[in-house]
């Protein structure tokens, strides 16, 4: 029960690898607010989790391009569990996302990207860093991806500045005792991958993984765990490519 006693918070826990996130939380025994837009799907998913961790559970609607929304979410998480010790960073447009170039996508729809899939991520820390220093410290995971590393348009680019934004987070907040890293997945069977990717996921499996299977939400959450652990303590900055070998980096 690494996890006895903290309080976490998930974006875009509602369903997907954000929802097994959850799950391993409470299964190591934090109180775990799940955080979505999607109210309906979010309160089932919290009802479901809640049927074997009852009292640790809560869902809270968030917009997290949104500053108002984000420092209401934390808020209250603090009002029903006491405090914020974790958060993980989940929440992105992924399987509604539209498909254009960089120089010719809708600079409207662009900015709604960003702002859900990069800028979501700072304000979700910005709404909860001083409630984790109040505790003593605590951990923030990022949710980045292999797209980072790779020709994926608008959508990688995001996640450059995801990590990027992981490292620059780690060294403003290291001095108050949090730790900030990212987790990038590669190509994983969830309904969004199979939304966007269809049939070519196949293929991606066959020419570009070392594992030839597609990744699933639960190979995702030990790494997440672990860095939200304090089995991590010295680890911040970091960006953990869970891929099943797609990239590599030296």
């Amino acid at each position: 029960m690494r996890f006895d006693g903290k309080v976490a918070i998930v974006t875009g826990a509602a369903q997907g690898i954000g929802a097994a996130y959850a799950e391993g939380l409470l299964r190591e025994g934090a109180s775990v607010v799940v955080a979505d837009l999607n109210a309906e799907v979010g309160q089932e998913t919290a009802d479901k989790l809640a049927a074997e961790h009852e009292g640790r559970v809560a869902f809270v609607q968030v917009d997290v391009a949104s500053q108002e929304s984000t420092l209401a979410m934390a808020a209250a998480c603090v009002e029903r569990f006491g405090g914020i010790d974790l958060l993980v960073n989940n929440a992105a447009i992924y399987g509604a996302m539209e498909f254009d170039l960089l120089v010719t996508v809708d600079w409207d729809y662009y900015e709604k990207f960003m702002a859900v899939n990069l800028n979501g991520a700072l304000l979700c820390t910005r709404a909860v860093f001083g409630h984790m220093q109040a505790r003593g410290g605590g951990a923030i995971v990022n949710q980045s991806s292999t797209a980072a590393w790779l020709y994926s348009g608008f959508y990688g680019l995001a996640k450059v500045g995801i990590n990027g934004l992981t490292q620059q987070l780690a060294h403003e907040l290291g001095g108050m005792g949090i730790r900030v890293n990212a987790i990038a997945p590669g190509p994983t069977d969830t309904e969004a991958t199979r939304v966007q990717a269809g049939d070519a996921a196949a293929q991606i499996v066959k020419q570009s993984l070392a594992i030839k299977r597609m990744g699933q939400p639960e190979d995702m959450v030990g790494a997440c765990l672990y860095l939200l652990s304090d089995e991590a303590s010295w680890v911040t900055a970091q960006v953990l490519a869970v891929d099943g070998g797609q990239v590599f980096r030296s």
